[in-house]
């Protein structure tokens, strides 16, 4: 804690910082905001089809691991971008991981939709 900051107030703070990151993300971030929509849409849906409260939390949160991989790799693309814009394959490379990370957490959406729906 280099700020000194603890208890509620370091709690009050994240919770800002957070908010403050996740509104970036909705207004500067099209493909963030294209998969918002999406959970906005869906969420409703897992609630409906799911059986059990298990089965409604395990589609809830496929959904919500989209938004969390994308989440993480903005952060990593804005890292990078903070570093510099000049091509360099290391910077390369972890954009390219970030992105194959937020494909596989959108290709994991309908894998477990369909287990459990039609499982």
């Amino acid at each position: 804690m280099a700020d000194g900051m603890k208890g509620w107030p370091r709690l009050l703070r994240a919770w800002r910082v957070s908010y403050k990151g996740l509104a970036w993300a909705l207004r500067e971030e099209e493909a963030f905001r294209i998969e918002f929509v999406l959970f906005v849409l869906l969420a409703p849906l897992a609630l409906w089809l799911g059986d059990s409260g298990l089965e409604r939390a395990v589609l809830l949160l496929s959904l919500l691991l989209v938004l969390l991989v994308e989440l993480l790799n903005t952060a990593v693309e804005a890292a990078i971008d903070r570093i510099g814009k000049e091509h360099h394959p290391l910077s390369g490379l972890a954009k390219d991981l970030g992105s194959a990370a937020v494909h596989i957490s959108l290709l994991q959406v309908p894998v477990i939709w369909g287990l459990i729906l039609f499982g």
